[in-house]
């Protein structure tokens, strides 16, 4: 803490201790709390706890259980997922993000369902300029529409796209309409077929560090991510179109994602066979970041088979640790590895050099779509290998970012 410049003193109230004999095989139920509680409680309570648990007898199960960690349903009824532990909030990116993972995969999509009714009321009163009337943070953020899109679509993967339309088709409709509509006021669609966000001065992106008022990382422009789930959401948006029999709309956004299709690739793929990572007129950033990921994972690519390799090269060179991928190549100007010491190097190192364990699926879901069931042996010795982590710093779960360089030590929060 004083390497970092917190306050590093203090006084450390001890107000006793408890000592309790205990014969063998004999059971001892420890409570403490803001309540009293009646001992002869004790018992039940934990056996009724220990029953709605996972029991931590597998790395699978640690992660289910971890997952069940992040659910908060609130007296209103309203679910949500909180973004991390110790200090995040309920941040509308992070919660589309990673709803897909802690629900349809867990294998509980009746959950996904429930949080998504508090993110469908959140979204359409955003998009109506009305108050959120929920806890969720960030709902302004320009990707937050795009990433709900993309949730959505992953539960269409599982429950199919005619239970996914009569759930969610209507919001997919009004989230793009939104978009195409030029209703947003930090998201441009240009003629040319891409979207374009200001984020010169607050950031805009899940690259969101910021030191003496402004960003890291000024990411402004054509974002490589963004253009990527908007050429994604135009097709699943034509694929429900089609499920709904409008072939009027299904047309349109056919048409619409060609045109977005040949402007991302005169955009953003470089003579060198990897993406910028933005493009916004002038001098162009050659920095090799890993937002690329995203344009050879999704379900739908604009990227044909040959340059989604080739954008995975790059990222497995250049970014890839066992840890997740790196924020920014070591090859790149300004590369921060180590997240640790004073407060600014530790906020540049997040997005200047730190590896990113969430970055891990998209990442294996493009090696997938690329090396298919012969990549299958690869991602489980990368999945596996997060396996210690669950016994070191984030007991029981995963940190929230790693050193960009070995050992690869876990930072920040969980």
């Amino acid at each position: 803490d004083q390497e970092q410049g917190y306050e590093y003193q203090e006084d450390l109230l001890v107000p006793g201790c408890f000592e309790v004999p205990i014969r063998k095989g004999q059971s001892v139920y420890f409570s403490a709390g803001t309540e009293p509680l009646s001992s002869r409680r004790m018992a039940d309570l934990f056996n009724k706890e220990t029953e709605m648990r996972t029991p931590r007898t597998s790395f699978t199960n640690c992660l289910k259980n971890a997952a069940y960690q992040f659910y908060n349903k609130h007296a209103d009824g309203q679910r949500y997922i909180i973004a991390g532990y110790p200090w995040f909030t309920y941040r509308a990116r992070d919660m589309f993000i990673s709803l897909p993972g802690l629900t349809i995969a867990a294998k509980d999509p009746g959950l996904f369902e429930a949080i998504m009714k508090t993110g469908e009321k959140a979204l359409r009163n955003f998009m109506a300029k009305r108050p959120l009337d929920c806890a969720i943070k960030e709902m302004e953020a320009p990707d937050v529409l795009l990433w709900a899109v993309w949730a959505i679509q992953q539960y269409a993967n599982h429950a199919g796209l005619e239970a996914c339309n009569e759930h969610y088709g209507k919001l997919v409709f009004d989230l793009v309409n939104f978009i195409r509509n030029q209703r947003h006021t930090n998201l441009s669609l240009h003629e040319n077929g891409l979207l374009y966000t200001d984020g010169t001065k607050t950031p805009v992106s899940w690259m969101n560090a910021m030191w003496n008022g402004v960003p890291v990382v000024p990411r402004s422009g054509y974002l490589v991510e963004f253009n990527a789930l908007w050429y994604n959401a135009l097709l699943f948006t034509s694929e429900l179109a089609e499920v709904s029999g409008n072939k009027k709309l299904r047309a349109d956004m056919e048409t619409m994602a060609m045109q977005t299709k040949i402007q991302f690739l005169e955009t953003f793929l470089n003579q060198h066979g990897y993406l910028f990572d933005y493009v916004n007129g002038g001098p162009l950033d050659w920095s090799v970041r890993p937002n690329q990921i995203f344009a050879a994972s999704l379900p739908h690519s604009p990227l044909d088979r040959l340059q989604r390799k080739r954008v995975l090269d790059y990222v497995t060179k250049e970014l890839l640790t066992p840890k997740g991928l790196r924020s920014l190549s070591p090859k790149s100007q300004g590369y921060t590895p180590l997240y640790e010491g004073p407060e600014e190097q530790r906020i540049r190192a997040s997005n200047m050099g730190a590896a990113w364990p969430w970055l891990i699926g998209p990442f294996l879901e493009a090696y997938l779509k690329v090396y298919q069931n012969s990549g299958l042996m690869f991602a489980q010795r990368i999945i596996y290998g997060f396996e210690e982590e669950l016994s070191d710093r984030a007991v029981g779960t995963i940190s929230e970012l790693f050193d960009g360089d070995p050992p690869y030590s876990g930072r920040g929060g969980v």
